[in-house]
């Protein structure tokens, strides 16, 4: 006689698989749509460097196949980041009907603040983070040397930085449940604050590229968000 709760199991785990399977096919979707575009998109991500290189620099391929394969890689990066709110979509359905109504009315906008706060992230390293780094190594070039950035570690570059800083603006997130789940107290967060502020910064000279300043512009949002996690964060026994 079979188990009811292996099969409940199995069952998990098909409907899982399923939802897997579509959020592939809906990631390949929007790359078909985006390939036709892929020299645009990249020309716009490219835009924070290409806007401030000296006159006679450009950017260059260092490899033949390079102007192919670069913006190819690109299209395929942006194809996930679209396709982030579907997938917190089928993620939500998958958990939704094990949920109670409370924990639906609790889960449902922390799943919700976690799109909101990826895309701000990648638009703050973006729009923020990169001019800034990008102008201090520019100009802070020797006169001797001409600047001229292969396009494949500068894609490696700032794929590196958009998403650190999506992961890192989850944390007032991870903060909120963890004290409300009981996990952690508040205040037990309040007092090892100094550490997490040392591992803040030891997690940005890991997630980031091995500069200062993108070290600093993570480090401290981070430290910021950690601080806005525990504003917001009651704990369970509250």
């Amino acid at each position: 006689m079979n188990n009811p709760n292996e099969m409940s199991y199995v069952e998990h785990l098909r409907e899982f698989r399923s939802r897997l399977i579509r959020f592939f096919i809906f990631v390949c979707l929007v790359l078909i749509c985006c390939l036709p575009f892929a020299n645009e998109i990249y020309f716009f991500i490219s835009s924070p460097l290409t806007s401030i290189l000296p006159e006679g620099s450009n950017m260059i391929a260092t490899e033949v196949a390079s102007p192919f394969v670069a913006p190819l890689r690109l299209t395929i990066y942006c194809a996930l980041i679209l396709s982030m709110p579907y997938c917190f979509i089928e993620l939500w359905g998958f958990i939704s009907p094990g949920l109670y109504k409370k924990e639906r009315t609790f889960v449902l906008p922390l799943l919700i603040s976690s799109i909101i706060l990826f895309y701000a992230g990648v638009a703050f390293a973006f729009f923020i983070v990169s001019p800034i780094i990008l102008n201090f190594f520019i100009y802070s070039a020797p006169d001797s040397i001409q600047v001229m950035t292969d396009i494949n570690k500068y894609l490696d570059f700032v794929i590196k930085l958009f998403f650190a800083f999506g992961l890192a603006f989850e944390i007032p997130v991870a903060t909120f449940l963890l004290i409300a789940s009981g996990i952690v107290q508040k205040e037990s967060l309040k007092k090892m604050r100094p550490y997490l502020i040392v591992g803040f910064f030891v997690l940005a000279m890991l997630l980031t590229p091995p500069d200062i300043f993108s070290q600093l512009f993570l480090a401290l949002p981070m430290w910021m968000l950690f601080e806005v996690g525990l504003l917001i964060s009651k704990n369970k026994s509250n």
